[in-house]
């Protein structure tokens, strides 16, 4: 009997059979220690496609604004996710930068010296240093100062700006967001009919009947196979110095809360038998930014919120990674000149739903559980800091937790 219930409580991380059984180092008996391995079925399938929200309108923007080549970009988002999926085995998002994609698209018309070039920049800024973070230990060192509760905090903030987002981008459409609302409530833990597909599906279905010139469009789409040609030498003192200081730095606050801290704690929530370390993850970050920048990307994170979105569509391995990483390994080497035709398929209401659902189960898993007034008063506030600013809420969690200690919060 209780060995049917540890196999009951397994099977939410991903596990269909005793043989792939296990909670950390703990062995019960009947159950193997081999750790889950990937799996390729119509779960993982469903949940690869869950951070299509912050995938899509980033990489779309990059494009339309910046101007830069679609090949580079979705090149190394392919590869990055192949490889995280085969290593970590876990739906391990791959995502960009937000707060570097928020200034270089919102501020290129106003600074002529921020593009495309000063992107690239930023990529191998942000590769360098996490690398050294990484390698040198010192990312862990740092994260080990920042209190439970604050990281609590900053999770559930980014799950609330998920869902502040989506409920934006579902704005621009509100009878399709409702039936795509209603869709994922109904198929949510359906295995027959997964909610994701039916949301795709869906999509093109809607996005075909508002432009029926869009079908004929997409029939004229050739292959077009090319490979990437960077040439990382000719990037100017200008355009690392505008990638270092607007881009990279502003954004390292972020990823050290979101993209480190936030999907360490995650992925060992989610699943402990696979845990992954801050060192594993700061060395990673800088590895595929220094990919990227080498093959002409954009800077590129981990992300609490990615994982979020993969779980909440029925992934529970790095299968998920894998599928949508070769997916986009395809469309850059074959089809990089249509990516913007072929990104029109997804109405934004529907990718709003998407994100909306992926920072809801974020915010859930990451609710304060029993702790004092203080701790609770911490979390919450850190976490309303988080929906506007990570870097802000990373601050101020760390003020009230040392104000906590010398005993001057009134709370």
């Amino acid at each position: 009997m209780a060995n049917q219930l540890h196999f009951q409580a397994a099977s939410k991380y991903g596990y269909h059979s005793k043989q792939q059984c296990r909670f950390g180092s703990i062995t019960y008996d009947g159950f193997s220690m081999t750790p889950a391995s990937n799996r390729f079925d119509r779960m993982e399938w469903a949940g690869a496609f869950g951070d299509l929200g912050t995938l899509v309108p980033f990489v779309a923007a990059y494009i339309t604004i910046l101007k830069m080549d679609p090949l580079g970009i979705l090149l190394a988002f392919g590869v990055s996710m192949v490889a995280c999926g085969w290593f970590y085995r876990t739906p391990f998002p791959v995502q960009p930068m937000k707060a570097i994609g928020a200034v270089a698209i919102t501020q290129a018309a106003q600074l002529s010296t921020l593009n495309g070039n000063s992107v690239i920049a930023a990529s191998l800024v942000t590769g360098v240093i996490w690398l050294l973070l990484g390698v040198t230990g010192m990312a862990a060192k740092i994260s080990r100062l920042v209190p439970r509760e604050v990281m609590l905090g900053i999770v559930l903030g980014l799950g609330m700006s998920f869902m502040l987002q989506g409920a934006r981008m579902m704005s621009a459409d509100w009878l399709v967001a409702c039936a795509a609302f209603l869709v994922v409530i109904l198929l949510k833990d359906s295995k027959a009919f997964p909610a994701m597909f039916v949301l795709l599906l869906g999509g093109f279905a809607y996005s075909i009947a508002r432009d029926p010139a869009l079908l004929a469009r997409l029939g004229n789409i050739s292959i077009g196979f090319r490979m990437p040609q960077p040439d990382i030498s000719s990037l100017s003192l200008n355009d690392l110095f505008y990638g270092a200081v607007f881009l990279a730095l502003p954004q390292l606050p972020l990823t050290l809360g979101n993209a480190i801290i936030g999907i360490k704690e995650e992925n060992n929530r989610l699943f402990p038998d696979r845990k992954i370390s801050i060192k594993g993850v700061a060395t990673s970050t800088g590895i595929m930014n220094l990919f990227s920048a080498a093959i002409g990307g954009i800077p590129l994170c981990h992300g609490a919120g990615g994982m979020a979105a993969h779980v909440s569509f029925g992934a529970r391995t790095g299968g998920a990674s894998i599928i949508l990483g070769s997916i986009l390994i395809a469309l850059a080497l074959a089809f990089s000149g249509s990516i913007e035709l072929l990104f029109q398929v997804f109405p934004v209401a529907v990718l709003g739903v998407i994100l909306f659902f992926a920072g809801l189960l974020l915010a859930l898993a990451n609710l304060p559980g029993q702790s004092s007034r203080q701790q609770m008063f911490i979390t919450v506030a850190t976490a309303g800091m988080a929906t506007w600013n990570v870097a802000g809420a990373l601050a101020l969690g760390m003020l009230l937790h040392l104000l906590a200690r010398k005993g001057r919060l009134g709370t």
